[in-house]
């Protein structure tokens, strides 16, 4: 059985790629990272996602990017509020994640075999992270091509997949839904509470997302 390995943070998008690996027939093996987030709740949700699935192993990696800080997401700064429509770099990047994370996938991959590794960059929100580009992706394509004994030796090519790249949140909704996506397991605040608090910017566009795709958001809020 042809195999894809699927980057699984937990959230919305990942979890859209994860449906779409499922319904083109692959045989999934999410990977998700603890590198000490201010949301780490979202491994959690990553753990329910992959057990819905029956997927046959979940890898987690452990790594302690908040050693290089420089993220709101792994250190003391604030997490911001209310604009949505930013288009310079947030404080909510964190350096290099997506290519520490996909280097680690394309080892994963080859290990167990797999073809395609998903992951769920999007170039339209919040556009200013520059390891979501379409530019991005295709140059670590190009390295990967030369970079393992599978894709140099025997000829394996181990393809970065990005089906959600060109599509805005409430696109990517919709796909969900058609998918039958777990879109009720997933979480998506910055916070990490058991309730998303409903006023960070990722808890801001998943509302916005839901509204303008004309569904209900199935999770909790602290503040709508």
């Amino acid at each position: 059985m042809k195999k894809a390995v699927i980057l699984l943070s937990g959230g919305i998008d990942s979890t859209v790629c994860l449906a779409l690996a499922y319904r083109d027939g692959y045989e999934l093996y999410p990977i998700s990272f603890d590198y000490n987030q201010r949301h780490k709740r979202e491994l959690d949700s990553a753990r329910q996602i992959a057990e819905y699935y029956h997927c046959p192993r979940h890898l987690i990696i452990t790594t302690n990017m908040d050693a290089i800080g420089g993220s709101a997401l792994t250190g003391t700064m604030e997490v911001p509020e209310g604009d949505i429509e930013r288009k310079d770099i947030p404080p909510t990047y964190v350096p290099a994640r997506n290519l520490i994370f996909l280097s680690y996938a394309v080892g994963y991959a080859e290990v167990v075999g797999a073809e395609r590794i998903y992951i769920g960059v999007n170039a339209l929100d919040y556009a200013g992270y520059p390891d979501c580009r379409p530019e991005f992706i295709q140059r670590f394509q190009a390295t990967v091509d030369y970079a393992t004994k599978a894709t140099t030796r025997d000829a394996q090519r181990i393809e970065i997949v990005t089906p959600l790249i060109n599509l805005d949140k409430a696109g990517i909704i919709k796909l969900g839904m058609e998918l039958k996506a777990p879109l009720h397991l997933t979480t998506t605040c910055y916070r990490g509470g058991e309730k998303a608090c409903g006023r960070c910017d990722a808890c801001l566009l998943r509302l916005q997302g839901f509204s303008r795709a004309g569904f209900q958001d199935p999770i909790n809020y602290v503040h709508l």
